[in-house]
């Protein structure tokens, strides 16, 4: 299908100056011809960024217009002057696009510790309000402007229908560093045209992010300014409500569609991670609750021996079976067994005879690396997304200030 804002959504992204490349935009806007229910989940890092803060506190929301990015500086760790700054993004973008300033969201990403350049980010808003377009360029150009260290844009979309009415959910992500839960370091903002009501948005972005942003991770380390973000502007039709239901339908498709998209987003975080050659998928069952489960597979995901065993396409189960064992989760080590790429390696608390060569061969020649680890001690499951751990990525975030 082809990617598109939802109805009644319009956006741009420019180059306003932050970024040295004149190529790359660095301030982006989102505008909805008419009031959206906005609800944000936020980091859960005391030492929170600016826009955090003011975000925060005007949502949720039922009246929010528009939303405003800036990338190149993240606007943490800035005292007084930080939020003074992000109010008056809030209110150059009220004025160039006639709304009330706390109809405006902001997010920030990039370099923590320095102030914003607040005369580029202005004229960025103005440029970015004049030119605003519903339509795929104008899409990509608004992800463009959100972008730090991404090699590709994080755009994805799904439709549903209910009541006769054909909906539009679109998702807009960045992040590929800093990636730790919760939530990973990513910014991300999801659009839909549905009328979705302030609980039922509030609940089913909270369920979705639980399951999917907050089950990545490349380098554990939980961000300053993580936001994700879910505007529900109604502009396709239907009157709505503020359960768990549209228009006296289920709200399963509409659930449904936005755990997709975030999906989506969430598994293009860490294969965009800096640095990484596999993406890792950590899959854990039989845990007796999911929360156990989680805790398992982020332990795992997190253990610099695993990733660098991953890296360097080793089948070293070992590594594998100890970083559950002090995951915090009480288990039988004895009925704990395990796949690497659909391969038995490790049985009911033992090695089994497997190909060492033909799974190292699987994960060298594949960006995709499974683990499946089975704990039979319920019938919980939770997956959780990865990368491997290069001397690129060393490279590449021992420079970054440089």
């Amino acid at each position: 299908m082809t990617l598109k804002f939802p109805t009644g959504f319009r956006g741009n992204g420019v180059h306003a100056g932050i970024k040295s490349d004149p190529g790359k935009p660095d301030v982006s806007l989102i505008l909805s011809d008419r009031e959206a229910v906005a609800v944000g989940v936020y980091t859960q890092n005391l030492v929170c960024a600016a826009p955090v803060t003011f975000d925060r506190a005007l949502t949720p929301s039922e009246s929010i217009r528009s939303v405003v990015i800036n990338s190149g500086i993240a606007n943490a760790c800035t005292g007084s002057q930080g939020d003074d700054d992000v109010r008056q993004m809030a209110q150059w973008v009220a004025e160039a696009c006639k709304l009330d300033e706390r109809q405006t969201l902001v997010l920030s990403t990039g370099l923590i510790g320095s102030h914003l350049p607040m005369e580029k980010i202005k004229t960025g808003i103005d440029a970015a309000a004049a030119n605003l377009s519903s339509d795929e360029a104008a899409l990509d150009r608004t992800v463009r402007g959100m972008m730090t260290t991404d090699t590709v844009p994080k755009i994805r979309g799904r439709e549903f229908q209910t009541g006769g009415i054909h909906y539009q959910v679109t998702g807009l992500a960045k992040g590929a560093a800093m990636i730790g839960p919760n939530m990973a370091t990513m910014l991300a903002v999801v659009m839909t045209d549905a009328p979705i009501g302030l609980r039922a948005a509030q609940t089913a972005l909270q369920e979705t992010v639980a399951e999917t942003f907050n089950c990545i991770s490349v380098d554990g380390h939980t961000s300053t300014n993580d936001t994700v973000l879910l505007l529900a502007n109604g502009a396709a039709g239907g009157q709505p409500t503020q359960g768990r239901t549209l228009e006296g339908r289920p709200l399963d498709a509409f659930r449904a569609t936005l755990y997709e998209v975030c999906e989506d987003l969430a598994q293009s975080i860490p294969a965009d991670g800096e640095g990484a050659t596999h993406l890792v998928t950590v899959e854990i069952h039989g845990c007796r609750t999911r929360a156990e489960a989680v805790k398992v597979g982020k332990t795992i995901a997190d253990s610099l021996l695993v990733k660098t065993a991953i890296a360097g396409a080793d089948p070293n189960w070992g590594r594998i079976v100890s970083a559950a064992g002090y995951a915090g989760v009480p288990f039988n080590p004895q009925k704990v067994s395990l796949h690497i790429n659909g391969m038995l390696v490790y049985e009911r608390g033992a090695p089994v005879a497997f190909d060492a060569e033909e799974v190292s061969k699987s994960m060298a020649e594949n960006r995709e690396t499974s683990l499946l680890l089975i704990l039979d001690e319920g019938s919980a499951a939770a997956r959780f997304w990865t990368t491997d751990l290069t001397t690129e990525y060393v490279r590449l975030n021992a420079e970054y200030t440089t």
